[in-house]
């Protein structure tokens, strides 16, 4: 029987008024083109459903024609409220900016995170994805990530974007502040971390590798 994964993606679609936002096209179609040749059944959804934004920065003249032609994959997610781990093998959460908003509020992908975690399920993300993962606790009360080797977009890397101001909080920061061990490697490389069923990488130029980790592991 395929692998079944659930990608769960942003809605959010601005830092401020002049700052455009929502998902880094890059980690979403990477994962999904990748996925999708091991025959993976996929599902997208996000906290609204519906179209979900892509940030314009993520795209331009150089964009592969492969990555830009995943963008109609984002035309009608499905609302996470109708979504259960049941039949899925992983989670996967991938990046941009606008995650930092919406995923970090989402009790019901908390829930969902809860459910696939302790379920033995895979439970992976990347760059600014892992900030799903904050606010998810276990049945126990504590934070999901708290004590778990953890990777994500780094605070200096965050810094050399020029937003770091503009966001709710630091990525880097927060998940240290839960807990976490927190695992960088130098900016914009490619990195990930695997402790048990947790998959996180750091930065666009690890979703191949956070990819076929997930992979690896579903085996």
């Amino acid at each position: 029987m395929a692998k079944k994964v659930l990608i769960v993606v942003t809605n959010h679609t601005e830092v401020h008024e002049s700052k455009s936002t929502g998902i880094w096209l890059s980690e979403f179609a990477e994962a999904y083109i990748e996925f999708t040749k091991q025959g993976y059944e996929l599902l997208v959804a996000s906290p609204l459903g519906g179209k979900a934004p892509v940030d314009p920065g993520s795209v331009d003249a150089n964009t592969p024609q492969e990555i830009l032609d995943a963008e109609k994959y984002l035309e009608n997610t499905v609302k996470l409220d109708e979504v259960s781990d049941e039949g899925f093998d992983a989670i996967f959460l991938p990046g941009g900016h606008g995650t930092m908003y919406d995923l970090p509020k989402s009790e019901t992908l908390h829930k969902l995170l809860r459910d696939f975690y302790e379920g033995n399920k895979i439970v992976a993300a990347v760059c600014h994805g892992p900030a799903g993962l904050v606010g998810a606790t276990l049945s126990n009360g504590q934070p999901l990530v708290a004590g778990k080797r953890v990777n994500a977009f780094t605070d200096r890397e965050e810094a050399q974007t020029t937003l770091d101001k503009h966001l709710p909080f630091l990525l880097e920061s927060k998940l240290r502040d839960l807990g976490a061990i927190y695992v960088a490697a130098p900016n914009w490389t490619s990195h990930f971390e695997v402790d048990g069923n947790l998959i996180t990488g750091q930065n666009p130029q690890s979703t191949l590798a956070v990819t076929k980790a997930v992979i690896a592991q579903l085996g």
